[in-house]
């Protein structure tokens, strides 16, 4: 349930997305415009994670869960019933502080429950569904925007997410909430030097990694595809997302994270580029397309093994706090990209994909000028 609960908050996240283009004519609003529902959720998620975590930290974790989600589920109702822009954006910010809520006590709460032994395999099940939700909700979101129009598919959103809640409260035992960590003593890690290092690279490549995604129906019209074979085409890019965090997690502990951080980014590179090539050239080839999808999202998606492992490696003993900065990181970087993509909207779909593969190589330089502040999974 808590899978499921994580998973109708990656889908909340980025189903903005599939159904851009009609959000946008609907509320009488450009489409760059109309991408901004996807940059405040990132950024209001990227803030208010750590300051929720500090102002919840008493209270009980079912409580918390299922308060987490009855919220989420309200706010992509009036986000469904939103009459205009303003409405829309202020509905995204209540969307995402409940999903800032939700996510990260949710795989506490997976750990505690099973023993030790279980953790990992709990902890991979509860942050799959932001996986799946990338692979699948998103797509299928698409969908049934185009079947049922945008609203009827956030109304599906938080219909998913008041029946978790309900199971939730069924399912999940009571438990206490910990001891209060003032916000001060949770930003004291930045202190350290490979942290301060490590975390920008968050921030850049997720940055590159998104700065098309909210924009990607116009931007894979321009390549020729449909409204369905965008959604298709964000299928594939979810099965490259998939495989790419599942390759990234075993090659991290075999190779470093360096050495698998600079192969995603030169695989995003390179997707993003040969998207940006068909468009400038106006070739249609579906095919190449497909391909070209996978290796975005894999190279997109295979960052937070290796960033979250370099990090633990920094600072070991307060590996929840830097894995928590990191979750704030990767919304920080999908809402800068998001901004970055409405502004380059205007000179078409080719200066978008050219300034998302600069980005992911922006990225693999600092990369290689920030590996210098070693850590052990370096």
């Amino acid at each position: 349930m808590l899978a499921l609960g994580t998973f109708a908050v990656g889908t909340d996240a980025f189903v903005v997305a599939g159904f851009l283009p009609e959000l946008a004519v609907d509320l009488g609003v450009s489409t760059a415009t109309a991408g901004q529902a996807v940059t405040v959720f990132a950024a209001a998620y990227a803030l208010l994670s750590p300051v929720l975590a500090t102002l919840t930290a008493r209270l009980p974790r079912r409580r918390l869960l299922v308060g987490a989600l009855l919220g989420l589920g309200a706010a992509n109702l009036a986000s469904a019933l939103a009459p205009d822009l303003a409405v829309l954006l202020a509905s995204r910010v209540a969307a995402a502080a409940a999903a800032a809520a939700f996510t990260p006590n949710a795989g506490a709460v997976a750990a505690f429950l099973v023993r030790p032994e279980r953790r990992a395999r709990a902890l991979a099940a509860v942050v799959g569904g932001l996986t799946v939700a990338t692979a699948l909700g998103v797509p299928l979101g698409g969908l049934a925007g185009q079947w049922t129009g945008w609203r009827w598919a956030l109304g599906a959103v938080a219909g998913l997410a008041v029946l978790v809640a309900g199971a939730v409260a069924v399912l999940l035992p009571s438990l206490p909430g910990g001891p209060p960590v003032p916000l001060r003593a949770r930003l004291a890690v930045l202190r350290r030097p490979a942290v301060r290092a490590i975390l920008p690279l968050t921030v850049l490549g997720m940055a590159a990694a998104y700065t098309v995604y909210a924009y990607s129906v116009p931007a894979l019209a321009a390549v020729g595809l449909t409204a369905g074979g965008a959604s298709w085409a964000l299928a594939l890019y979810g099965v490259g997302a998939v495989l790419g965090n599942l390759a990234a997690g075993l090659a991290t502990d075999r190779l470093g994270g360096v050495r698998v951080l600079t192969a995603g980014y030169l695989v995003m590179a390179g997707g993003l580029a040969g998207l940006g090539a068909l468009a400038a050239s106006g070739t249609r080839a579906p095919v190449p397309v497909g391909l070209l999808m996978i290796a975005w999202g894999a190279g997109s998606w295979c960052q937070t093994p290796p960033q979250q492992h370099r990090l633990i490696a920094a600072a070991p003993g307060e590996a929840p706090l830097v894995v928590a900065l990191n979750s704030s990181a990767v919304y920080g970087g999908i809402g800068s990209g998001t901004l970055v993509g409405g502004l380059t909207a205007g000179p078409g779909a080719t200066a978008m994909y050219a300034t998302a593969a600069g980005l992911a190589l922006v990225a693999l330089a600092y990369l290689l000028l920030t590996a210098g502040e070693r850590t052990p999974s370096s």
